[in-house]
């Protein structure tokens, strides 16, 4: 009896440590994550590594590419399974004048994504609760909040580096989508690792042709280092006045997408409308727009 109770104690005391430890883990996560907002200065550099192409006399590789940016990463939605980052880039010579840039979504054990397949299509994707057990998924999407790219892996806390660290196809970037029609996906490593300087998000990627079987030509590879350094806030208010102006519309875009997505369906979207991008229209809209003019543009834009 004695034997059963000391086991029985200790068995109580471990599942009850085993439990503040993954608390404490989770909590490490999400302290993680949101070190990623605020003001930052940003150097983007990206070099092409390795060339596979079978015609080598007229392939062209992609200049290597050094840019730099101010940019303010704005906590939006902070919940215990999700949180939120939006990215405004400031621009022009006076470091007034905002582009909307690219969101991450951070969602705790989550079990559905969209993988990008190629030519505008996502393919919806389920996974058993135990194979993210524990992982967060990050939800990237474009300028006008459309999909981009997701994926899901753990943080890592090891030997005094946080990272995080996830491989997953993505559509071409911004930087080579108006430059490059050789190639359809871009199979991206991203590492995400918090620094004492602020950040920094490392990429591997290879440029893949994708037939329609699904099978894949690897192109050509490339490096992609982008530094993000903390600066004061105050050097951001630009960007921060621009949300505080519009964040409404956008909240109702988000709203609209969370529509789309909560179908569980594959997802293709138009390259454009009238020859105008998704976000020209977005970009258009008065702070004022409502839901049902917000709807019915996204709606134009969805493949039937």
């Amino acid at each position: 009896m004695k034997i059963n109770s000391f086991l029985f104690s200790t068995a109580f005391l471990l599942i009850g440590f085993t439990g503040k430890s993954q608390e404490t883990k989770k909590q490490q996560d999400q302290k993680a994550i949101k070190s990623m907002c605020g003001c930052y200065e940003v150097q983007f550099n990206f070099t092409e590594t390795f060339s596979y192409a079978k015609d080598t006399a007229n392939y062209k590789p992609s200049k290597t590419k050094h840019d730099s940016g101010l940019e303010w990463v704005e906590l939006i939605e902070n919940q215990e399974n999700k949180i939120v980052l939006q990215h405004l880039l400031i621009v022009g010579a006076t470091e007034k004048d905002i582009v909307k840039h690219w969101r991450q979504d951070w969602l705790y054990e989550n079990t559905e994504l969209y993988s990008f397949f190629k030519d505008k299509t996502w393919k919806y994707k389920k996974f058993a609760p135990n194979d993210v057990k524990g992982q967060w998924t990050q939800k990237v999407y474009q300028v006008d909040d459309s999909p981009r790219y997701e994926g899901t892996a753990s943080w890592v806390f090891v030997d005094g580096k946080s990272y995080w660290n996830n491989t997953t196809d993505a559509p071409l970037p911004r930087r080579e989508h108006t430059k490059r029609d050789d190639y359809n996906v871009l199979k991206r490593r991203n590492i995400h690792e918090i620094t004492s300087y602020g950040w920094l998000h490392e990429q591997d990627n290879d440029k893949i042709v994708r037939d329609d079987k699904g099978k894949d030509f690897l192109l050509a590879q490339e490096k992609g280092v982008d530094v993000y350094t903390k600066v004061d806030d105050s050097k951001c208010k630009a960007a921060q006045d621009y949300w505080k102006n519009n964040q409404l519309i956008w909240q109702k875009v988000r709203a609209k997408w969370d529509k789309v997505f909560a179908n569980d369906k594959d997802v293709t979207l138009q390259k454009s409308v009238n020859n105008k991008p998704l976000y020209s229209f977005l970009f258009d809209l008065k702070p004022e727009a409502s839901q049902k003019e917000i709807d019915a543009i996204i709606d134009s834009f969805i493949a039937k």
